[in-house]
């Protein structure tokens, strides 16, 4: 039963390091069309993730092996169950990498505002795409006891999973903001700083809908947070970070700010898994059908030998991740390398 709890832990970890670490890519493309005005100041905001962008996108996949492996029961629901919604991650993931990639092969103004949009619709899309798959797992769905789910497309697509979808995007912009505020300088930094406190507030007010629509809508996080009070420190923790990161920002400490950025992130983020445990899937035809950590794991030797693996594995992959932030630290400075 500990390994089933230690792989959970280990998957919400994993998730909340995509979140953080592409989620300010993210930020950054959503951004992108609002506050770099000009050619160059666009080319700073492309070159800021530059360096990073594909790789943090190596936590997403981490994220799939990890369900793959640990909960396949999960994992088989879901990937059939939301097959049309993944499809089109998958292809704003791809428009996103292409726009990245031929925003500045040519230099026609019109080619590069072209490819500015593409990249702003593809990062607003992925951002909102992702907010709704997680809040229609946070509500529940159609799951039938043999794990398949009955909702079509439209019908994910419900009130409560776009407020997450919507939240989330305003999350991902706040956390771009802030780390922009690290590696541009000039008009475009000063535009970021300004631009953050209205990013907040909208961020803040969507949060506070959405966390009463959770207590309002759904019974299982709710009894769950009545009966454990002592949860609340996850959402508290959330709220205090990212109201600490503002002051930091306006103190110029731009680095630490991102930091509590990504600690709200992490932290929102546990304290819905927290909410959710032990379930992984709820069921609305019947409680019975939820998938939780037991039930749907793989078998205690898989989770064993996949835990000694991950124990070998990760400190390489934070090595790496840590080397390629540490080389490229600091400010963008625009080459004929650059995009």
């Amino acid at each position: 039963m500990w390994l089933n709890i230690v792989w959970y832990v280990l998957f919400v970890i994993v998730i909340a390091g995509y979140l953080i670490m592409d989620g300010f890519d993210l930020g950054v493309g959503i951004l992108h069309i609002f506050l770099a005005k000009t050619d160059a100041e666009r080319r700073v905001s492309l070159n800021s993730i530059g360096p990073v962008w594909d790789g943090n996108e190596v936590w997403l996949v981490l994220g799939g092996g990890a369900l793959f492996a640990a909960f396949p029961m999960v994992y088989a629901s879901l990937f059939s169950g939301f097959y049309a919604a993944m499809m089109l991650v998958l292809l704003v993931l791809i428009l996103r990498t292409v726009a990245i990639e031929f925003r500045s092969k040519r230099p026609a103004p019109g080619w590069r505002r072209l490819w500015d949009s593409v990249f702003f619709v593809a990062s607003a899309g992925i951002a909102l795409l992702l907010g709704v798959a997680f809040g229609n797992i946070m509500e529940g769905v159609k799951l039938d006891a043999s794990g398949n789910i009955l909702n079509s497309l439209i019908s994910l697509l419900n009130p409560f999973a776009l407020l997450v979808g919507v939240t989330t995007v305003f999350m991902l912009a706040t956390h771009g903001a802030m780390y922009l505020s690290m590696k541009t300088e000039g008009d475009l930094l000063n535009r970021v700083k300004k631009a953050l406190p209205w990013l907040m507030a909208v961020f803040f007010v969507l949060n506070t809908v959405l966390v009463a629509a959770t207590i309002l809508r759904n019974e299982v996080i709710a009894a769950r947070y009545l009966q454990q009070p002592v949860l609340a420190i996850f959402p508290a923790a959330a709220l205090a970070a990212v109201l600490v990161a503002y002051f930091m920002v306006r103190r110029a400490h731009y680095f630490i700010a991102f930091l509590l950025s990504a600690a709200m992130i992490a932290g929102l983020l546990f304290s819905a898994a927290v909410g959710l445990y032990p379930n992984l899937l709820l069921s609305t035809l019947d409680p019975a059908y939820n998938l939780t950590i037991f039930n749907a794991a793989s078998q205690p030797n898989t989770l064993m030998v996949m835990l000694i693996i991950a124990l070998i594995g990760l400190p390489f992959v934070l090595l790496y991740t840590a080397g390629v932030y540490y080389i490229f630290r600091g400010r963008v400075r625009l080459d004929q390398l650059s995009y």
